[in-house]
Formats: structure tokens, sequence, C-alpha cells
């Protein structure tokens, strides 16, 4: 009888211990809202700028998404405004005045620097990659679950993923971006100063990703993230047909 009784007590807390174990895709959701991922509707302004040995290069954007779509708006410099992104799902069109027809383009494909179509448009990680939670591991003295994300189709900015979340924030920390023969190319470090509101909660909001490439340390990007609303998004503004001239 004790030794039942000892086995179910094992049991009980094994089982205990699971179910308290986080999931890996609560976790992505969570941080993914930090950055516009899972909510309605956003709008928000993005300053880029790439440094490297021979200078600098600047865009000015203003991003308007869904919780699965997005267009960006190029505003400065001159040579590129009026110029815009357009990403439905993991599907992504550039539109220029002047052209005929929106041209198909890849979220892989490099903007400025070391940021890619994908690090301006996209917002849904938890949507892109499949994630596994491999250990939890301090990054800065702040305890974080690192997750691995591998990408769930061809169609996705990068193969593989290390991201490092906040246990107390559940915000993104930092990312490592990897090809698919495994070698590591650039990471980024994310801080958040901005904040928004929805359905009651404060929820905090990326006000700046700083991205470096992993072999040239003069390589630095940085994404500034400013002006951010909730708003209704109109699903017309994603329609490529009223959108070339």
């Amino acid at each position: 009888m004790l030794k039942i009784k000892s086995t179910l007590a094992l049991l009980a807390l094994l089982a205990g211990v699971a179910q308290a174990a986080p999931d890996a895709k609560d976790i992505l959701q969570q941080a993914d809202m930090a950055r516009g991922g899972g909510l309605p509707g956003l709008m928000w302004n993005v300053e880029l700028n790439a440094r490297d040995e021979e200078g600098e290069q600047k865009r000015g954007m203003t991003v308007k998404a869904d919780a699965s779509n997005s267009l960006v708006e190029f505003l400065a410099p001159e040579k590129v405004k009026g110029q815009q992104m357009v990403m439905l799902g993991r599907n992504m069109w550039f539109v220029r005045p002047g052209l005929s027809k929106p041209v198909p383009m890849s979220p892989r494909q490099r903007l400025i620097g070391m940021a890619s179509n994908g690090d301006v448009a996209s917002t849904n990680y938890s949507g892109d990659y499949n994630a596994k939670l491999l250990k939890e591991e301090a990054i800065n003295d702040e305890d974080c679950y690192l997750l691995e994300l591998n990408a769930a189709n061809k169609g996705v900015t990068y193969d593989r993923i290390l991201y490092w979340v906040s246990k107390k924030r559940g915000v993104g920390v930092k990312a490592e971006f990897y090809t698919l023969s495994g070698k590591l190319f650039k990471f980024a470090e994310f801080e958040y100063g901005n904040d928004i509101r929805f359905e009651g909660k404060k929820i905090p909001f990326v006000s700046k990703m700083t991205i470096h490439d992993a072999i040239d340390k003069s390589k630095v990007t940085t994404l500034a993230y400013s002006t951010i609303k909730v708003i209704k998004v109109d699903p017309a503004m994603f329609n490529l047909n009223i959108r070339a001239d």
C-alpha cells in the first residue's frame, strides 16, 4: 500500500511539473503582440537607419497592419516617396507610381542595410514559424525563455530564428537569424519604450530594433518605431487591384 501511494504521489508530482511547463506557441503569441501581431488594427511610423563603413542610408515609412496583412508606405527620402510594399499573408508585392501592376517580391529580400522587407512588413512570428522551447537563459541579467523558431513554409523571411523572450515582460529581447545551412548571419536586439492600450489592457510595443551583421561589426541597422495607434483597418487598403496606376 505504501509503495502504491508513493507511486501515485510521484505521478501527481510529474503531472504537475508537466502542466506547469509553458507552451512555446503561447509564449510566442504573447511576444508578437508587442510587435503588432495578433492585433486587429494598428498604424505606426518607422525610421530606418543603415550604417556601415561607407556611410548611412535612411528610410521613413508608415506601416498599417491587421492580424495578417500589412501596408508599408515610404515617406522619405524623396526618391522613394510614394512607393509601397503590400503583404497579404505570406505574399508580398512592390507598388510604385507609374508601374502598370504590382510586382511580386520576397520578404527575404534586403531593403537597405541589414533590414529585410519582412523585418518592416511582417509582425507575426507565430503565424510563420513552428516554435520549440529549448531552455531558460538570462540575457543582460533578465530571465528569458529561449525559443527555436523554424520556418513553417518557404515564403517566410528567415529559415530559423533563436528568440529570447523575457519571462517577466513577455516580449522578445534578442533574436539570432540563421540560413538554411545553419549559418548565423545577423542578430537583433529589441527595446520597448512604447505602449498601446487594447481591450482595456496596456501592452508594451517595440520602440527600437537594432540589427547587427554577425561578421562585419561596422554594419548596424536600426528601426525606430513611433506614433503607434490602434485603428480600424479598412480591408480595401490591401487591395492590389486599386494600387496600380
